[in-house]
């Protein structure tokens, strides 16, 4: 019987665990996650929100993980009876400048088969009333759901097929088919990196993590209903965040961000404790000094807005008017796993790399929890191939 170990206990982790109960069933699987629970960091962290496929470009990997594994997800969640809701959600341009890459949205949704259409602001202030804005996109795919939820429930259909789950278990370092961990040496065939925030040192690769902290605002009790399902701005092209939105979850609260700043630590969640190590590692990595220098402006627009609730509360503004200070709650910090070339590019694709016996997932940020299902099947694909 063929041994495979997965490190990670996040959504990608989790999924591809389920995803070789499935496929080889005559494998024995175990799951490695460092921490007391699963989904500790990045997916218990983020927004909850079922992505449609609209920002991807057709042909890459997110996009095409993204669009078979929204339809993977959302067949998951009516099977395992998992509360999530298609709410859809409006793409708004403010700005006339925004018009055009509205546009493109357009064409790409279209292409990607989805039921996107271009609304006036009669039109989605029959959606979302509070809105404002010039012109808009209503995309009726996107969903949220419980992030938590699916992975604690993927895990326990895989564990009924024989998944075995090793909690509080840290990789030190793996060697020939051996992995090295704190609760001791672990034989295997193939292995499967999926650390999330620290998968580049586990692959020891050239390309490195870097975190930037999304911070969350809710919205008070009084204020929820102006937000009824998702609204978005027109992304920046040139970055993989998609800007300050308000999102309706799938209990009813409604969360407002995030932004985007540097974390001086990988695990810094709360944006005042540091891990000096890994800060260093970071400001001092070649390809991160390149990036600094060329979006140093964007970079400090984030910055600011994190140090100044009224700034955040401005960008919000610009899609809702009617919000005001008193109604923004501070909400928990999520953490985005960012690969970041020596050059200084931002990885926009998913990125996977492979070895002889091991398969590492290298860039999964968003869409990852909502292509995790698809990003499995590929990830179980390529390490039969290389065991």
């Amino acid at each position: 019987m063929k041994r495979i170990a997965i490190v990670g206990g996040g959504i990608v982790g989790v999924a591809t665990a389920y995803s070789l109960s499935q496929i080889r069933p005559d494998c024995k699987v175990t799951l490695l996650e460092k921490e007391s629970q699963l989904a500790a960091h990045q997916t218990g962290r983020n927004s909850g929100v079922i992505h449609s496929g609209i920002y991807y470009p057709p042909g890459s990997l997110k996009a095409r993980t993204c669009l078979h594994g929204r339809q993977l997800l959302e067949e998951f969640c009516q099977q395992h009876e998992i509360e999530w809701k298609r709410c859809g959600k409006v793409i708004v341009a403010t700005q006339r400048q925004q018009l055009e890459g509205l546009r493109k949205l357009e064409e790409r949704g279209l292409a990607h088969g989805l039921a996107v259409r271009r609304l006036t602001r009669p039109q989605w202030q029959q959606i979302e009333p509070a809105c404002t804005g010039l012109e808009a996109l209503h995309v009726p795919e996107t969903g949220v759901v419980d992030y938590s939820q699916v992975v604690n429930s993927l895990a326990g259909q895989a564990q009924q097929r024989g998944l075995e789950i090793r909690l509080n278990t840290r990789l030190f370092r793996a060697q020939a088919g051996r992995l090295y961990t704190s609760q001791g040496t672990l034989e295997v065939d193939g292995w499967i990196n999926c650390a999330g925030l620290y998968c580049d040192k586990l692959a020891a690769s050239p390309v490195h993590i870097v975190p930037f902290r999304g911070e969350y605002y809710r919205l008070t009790a009084e204020a929820e209903d102006l937000c009824r399902t998702l609204i978005y701005p027109v992304p920046d092209p040139r970055f993989p965040f998609l800007g300050v939105h308000l999102t309706r979850h799938v209990d009813g609260s409604v969360g407002a961000g995030p932004n985007a700043v540097l974390a001086l630590g990988r695990e810094n969640y709360d944006g005042r404790t540091f891990d000096w190590v890994e800060a260093w590692e970071t400001l001092t990595f070649a390809g991160f000094q390149k990036l600094a220098l060329r979006y140093w402006r964007m970079g400090l627009e984030e910055q600011l807005r994190s140090l100044s609730k009224r700034l955040f509360l401005r960008s919000l503004q610009q899609l809702t008017p009617d919000l005001r200070l008193h109604h923004l709650e501070p909400a928990r910090s999520g953490i985005r796993a960012q690969a970041v070339r020596p050059d200084g590019q931002l990885v926009d694709d998913f990125l996977i790399e492979r070895g002889p016996g091991v398969v590492h997932v290298i860039n999964a940020p968003s869409p990852a929890a909502t292509a995790s299902l698809a990003i499995a099947a590929e990830v179980v694909r390529q390490l039969l191939e290389v065991m």
